[in-house]
């Protein structure tokens, strides 16, 4: 699957105030789905985040509070909770890339659940984690197992991009730099 930005739409999962500092490279994830915002709002890609239990977990972290509407949920797969289905079908669009924490647990399931869905799912490595790298690597494994592609960053908005040249182009390739 090439990503396509008028087909996609980016799920930002649990990266919340008191969840977060608990990962792996805390800083990683915040970055890149800081840079995956910026780029999705600069080419009209839409934005969902989620947060688990937000009473006892806190909010979305400062850094992305104004990513997109916020959605909270209770179930770990974002596909199992009816308001966040709801506001990705609403979206009319088949491509779902997802980035946030944890990725064994809420970014896993989160995915197989909207490829059940029928969705094309793309889950960006350097922008999710776990509280142990170890499984955030066994989650890769299954994510590529059940045909769920593994990007980074830079390939998600390059396909988003799809060709230099333009003014999108000069603004967003500054981002990887």
């Amino acid at each position: 699957m090439i990503m396509d930005a008028s087909k996609a739409q980016l799920l930002v999962v649990d990266v919340q105030e008191r969840l977060l500092p608990a990962m792996a490279e805390p800083d990683l994830v915040t970055g890149g789905c800081a840079k995956l915002v910026t780029a999705a709002k600069r080419l009209a890609v839409p934005v969902l985040v989620s947060e688990q239990y937000p009473k006892g977990l806190g909010p979305t972290v400062a850094a992305l509070k104004d990513a997109g509407p916020v959605c909270a949920k209770l179930a770990f797969s974002c596909a199992g909770d009816a308001g966040i289905v709801q506001a990705i079908e609403a979206q009319n669009r088949k491509q779902i890339v997802i980035c946030g924490i944890e990725a064994h647990v809420c970014v896993l399931q989160s995915a197989l659940g909207f490829k059940a869905k029928g969705y094309d799912v793309a889950v960006v490595w350097d922008a999710i984690s776990s509280r142990k790298l170890a499984d955030k690597e066994l989650a890769a494994h299954r994510l590529r197992s059940a045909g769920i592609s593994v990007v980074n960053v830079e390939m998600t908005i390059f396909e988003w991009l799809h060709a230099a040249g333009t003014p999108q182009f000069k603004e967003l390739s500054a981002l990887i730099k």
